[in-house]
């Protein structure tokens, strides 16, 4: 194998990597509101959701072919700056999981791409007027929309079914919930399994493995799903707290509103090759479901802590790209790309030994909310 196959080598595992970490970050989005409200069990609704995950991801490739070509210009960057924009989207992906942000793989992994090409290639690499009308424009109006949406859709199930008696109205959307939070975990892996399967693209590119204007590969397609659904399935249970329990207290009604905004947004920017944050949707249809209940509670000191990791996300993936880049290019080669990877992964050991020091899992991940993890909570109490 020569130097060459082993840097495609490299950046295709660092690729699925970020993929699997995309998986278990975003489970939250399909699945935090079902599982706080009882519809499905918890393991239950990681391993559904991981399953529509893979089947998404077939679905369709208008996402993948952004990533790939609209973003950067794939004939001004290297092999070396794809991996280094790969690991500063992975390793934002992992702190925020640590601290159970609900933040933005998508953005993560765009800022860590443009962050590593302005340092390897110059801003002429970078297409901005793509970055802005296809990621920035998008990640400010997907939100609000999504906001707007359940809001509405809150009000009018709680309206419709006012004189229907509450257990009945609780069990029916309990059951609508199953569907509504299948469809979003489908929205899921057609929108985000393809950011995967684009930067995988624009690597075989940048090695001259295809031609600019072939499509996606099936294995590539084949390897992000299966990448992102095993994710999904181990259950991000740290950012499905902070999204099922730290927004607002809710209901089935609001849960199934929730969801059903959400997919509608996320199929309509699939559809449209948008790389869209399902984190920002799915976010803003719990707000907006809080919103459109009557007397219902709303955290916004968590909504607001959650917006600031929103906006430092491209700009934080960005600085961790291009360091990662500065790495491999002073030590070089396959070498170099080697001793970022390794340090890459002792600082994704490190946060995943941290997280076992006040664990939420699948047993307590609906704890009554008190802004801490459950287990730090349960060992103040003791002491």
């Amino acid at each position: 194998m020569d130097a060459e196959s082993v840097l495609l080598v490299l950046v295709v595992v660092t690729a699925l990597s970020f993929d699997f970490t995309n998986g278990f970050h975003d489970t939250a989005n399909a699945m935090a509101t079902s599982i706080a409200t009882g519809a499905l069990q918890p393991r239950v609704a990681v391993a559904l959701s991981g399953v529509l995950n893979f089947v998404g991801a077939f679905l369709s490739l208008e996402v993948a072919a952004t990533i790939a070509k609209g973003i950067v210009d794939s004939g001004a960057i290297s092999l070396n700056v794809v991996f280094a924009g790969l690991v500063g989207g992975l390793l934002w992906n992992l702190v925020t999981w640590y601290f159970g942000i609900p933040s933005s793989s998508s953005h993560a992994l765009i800022g860590g791409v443009v962050g590593a090409t302005l340092l390897a290639a110059g801003t002429s690499a970078v297409k901005g007027a793509g970055l802005v009308s296809d990621v920035i424009i998008p990640a400010v109006l997907a939100p609000v929309a999504a906001v707007f949406i359940a809001t509405i859709g809150t009000f009018l199930v709680y309206r419709i079914t006012a004189r229907v008696s509450e257990r009945i109205r609780i069990r029916g959307f309990r059951i609508g919930q199953i569907g509504s939070a299948s469809l979003v975990s489908l929205a899921h892996g057609t929108n985000d399994a393809q950011k995967t399967m684009g930067i995988i693209t624009l690597a075989l590119i940048t090695s001259h493995t295809i031609g600019p204007d072939d499509g996606t590969p099936l294995w590539v397609i084949v390897s992000s799903a299966t990448a992102i659904a095993l994710g999904t399935y181990i259950g991000g249970w740290r950012v499905i707290r902070t999204l099922g329990k730290g927004l607002t207290e809710i209901e089935s009604p609001q849960g199934f509103a929730a969801e059903g905004s959400s997919s509608a947004v996320i199929f309509a920017a699939s559809h449209f090759g948008f790389p869209l944050s399902t984190t920002h949707v799915c976010s803003g249809s719990i707000v907006g479901s809080g919103i459109g209940k009557r007397l219902a509670e709303i955290r916004w000191g968590v909504a607001g802590r959650m917006a600031v990791a929103w906006l430092v996300t491209l700009p934080a993936a960005a600085v961790g790209g291009a360091v990662a880049w500065k790495g491999t290019d002073l030590i070089g080669g396959a070498l170099g790309m080697g001793v970022v990877f390794a340090l890459a992964a002792l600082v994704a050991g490190g946060l995943y030994l941290a997280s076992r020091r006040s664990p939420v899992n699948h047993a307590n991940v609906n704890a009554r909310w008190t802004g801490r993890t459950p287990s730090a909570h349960a060992e103040e109490r003791a002491a």
